[in-house]
């Protein structure tokens, strides 16, 4: 499978995951555990280079973001002008 990049990052929803993770108090590691819990095999390492925009972000690990930290997947995408 081949995974492209964006303006050299690797997603784009990293930056709100990062946000909405620190605006609910959770660490890396309680997001990993949240995340665990629907099945997906995340640790906090993962959490940390979805963050730094460093690894792909699969569709059904988007939809399990969205829905631990209570974004609606449109707002994910936004992305904030850069001046």
């Amino acid at each position: 499978m081949k995974i492209y990049h964006y303006e050299g990052k690797a997603n784009i929803v990293g930056r709100k995951i990062r946000e909405a993770r620190l605006s609910q108090k959770l660490s890396q590691e309680e997001l990993a555990i949240k995340m665990q819990l629907r099945n997906i095999g995340f640790s906090q390492k993962v959490i940390s280079r979805i963050e730094k925009q460093e690894r792909f972000v699969a569709d059904y690990e988007l939809l399990a973001f969205s829905e631990i930290l209570k974004l609606d997947l449109y707002e994910m995408f936004s992305v904030p002008k850069e001046t």
